[in-house]
């Protein structure tokens, strides 16, 4: 699995999620219970993994829906 989104933006996570999976790209938001607990701090972020086969696939829906990603 390939890290592919890391965001405390409730909005963005949401969004991310929803094209990922109108895409039929299986994916998995991790550390979203931690971000809670954190409160409003930001101190730890949620992230997005997708399988390694459709990562490239992914980058490129979410640049087409105009999802900015940082790449690293």
């Amino acid at each position: 699995m390939i890290e592919l989104v890391r965001s405390n933006d409730p909005v963005l996570i949401s969004f991310v999620t929803s094209v990922l999976g109108d895409a039929k790209i299986e994916h998995n938001v991790t550390d979203s219970h931690m971000a809670v607990i954190d409160g409003s701090i930001g101190a730890i972020s949620r992230r997005i993994f997708v399988a390694d086969d459709r990562a490239d696939e992914a980058r490129d829906l979410l640049a087409d829906a105009g999802v900015k990603l940082e790449t690293t």
